[in-house]
């Protein structure tokens, strides 16, 4: 190992002059770019989660309009069109 005292340091690596970088490399900012603000929330908007009840009303829903569907398209033309 040549550089035993640069492992690790590739960002100091590459601005050095004997090093360099390929030709046709855009040039750095002047400053790094900000971290983005993953820990803000967004706004409330208001919503309220559903009441069991609620959430029950439309689970059944769309078991029956699954039912329904399994009714009307044959499982064959079913395993033809599914993503799974």
């Amino acid at each position: 190992m040549a550089f035993p005292g640069l492992a690790g340091c590739a960002s100091t690596v590459a601005d050095l002059p004997v090093v360099g970088a390929p030709a046709g490399l855009p040039q750095r900012p002047a400053q790094p770019g900000e971290y983005l603000p993953v820990h803000d929330m967004p706004a409330s908007t208001g919503n309220k989660t559903l009441a069991p009840s609620e959430q029950a009303k439309i689970e059944a829903d769309l078991i029956r309009a699954r039912d329904r569907q399994a009714i009307v398209t044959p499982p064959a033309a079913a395993a033809k069109t599914s993503t799974r």
